[in-house]
């Protein structure tokens, strides 16, 4: 049910601090950037996501562990196994058990997930130009540049300090923190 105004009734002002939050900015912006990039990579059948699960697969060479790879994209493993199943569904990807470590998982990138990747890549160049085109290359370049120190294990360091000089955080805390989302590798993800 939508929230009518009287005509001539005064607008309520927004809180003060509502457009204070980076959290919150970050989120909302990542979920319109992936909304317009998911529309341009549509005719693949992939999603942002999973197109940036195969990019890193693909340069990683070797199979990754599912936790080295949750480490790699700044992914909680639970939200990464999530991605991974139609990817494994459609045959893009392979899960195995770890060898040298039977408490994990490894992600193998097959065939067919590297033709997907070929066929998507004119796709997410079209969805990186428009963006510069509506963004602008230096702009574009300054945000990346922005969000990779963001996404840096030093800023989560740094981000759990800061909390330590005032809330009294643990140094083991700050090494958690500096060691990104992932947990221990589990065989589930």
């Amino acid at each position: 049910m939508a929230i009518s105004r009287q005509a001539g009734a005064p607008r309520t002002a927004a809180p003060a601090d509502a457009g204070l939050c980076n959290g919150a900015a970050l989120r909302r912006a990542n979920r319109r950037v992936s909304l317009l990039y998911d529309q341009v990579l549509a005719p693949c059948d992939l999603r942002a996501t999973q197109h940036a699960i195969l990019v890193r697969l693909a340069r990683a060479g070797a199979a990754p562990a599912l936790g080295e790879l949750a480490r790699a994209l700044v992914i909680d493993p639970s939200a990464l196994a999530h991605n991974l199943r139609p990817l494994e569904r459609d045959g893009l990807v392979v899960l195995a058990d770890n060898p040298r470590d039977q408490r994990s998982r490894l992600v193998r990138l097959t065939p067919s997930g590297r033709a997907r990747l070929a066929e998507s890549r004119a796709l997410w160049r079209q969805a990186q130009a428009r963006f510069e085109t509506a963004f602008g290359p230096d702009r574009a370049a300054r945000l990346r540049a922005a969000l990779d120190e963001l996404a840096s294990d030093a800023f989560a360091a740094d981000f759990a300090a800061a909390a330590g000089t005032t809330a009294g955080v643990s140094p083991a805390a700050v090494r958690r923190a500096a060691r990104g989302p992932g947990r221990a590798e589990s065989g589930s993800g």
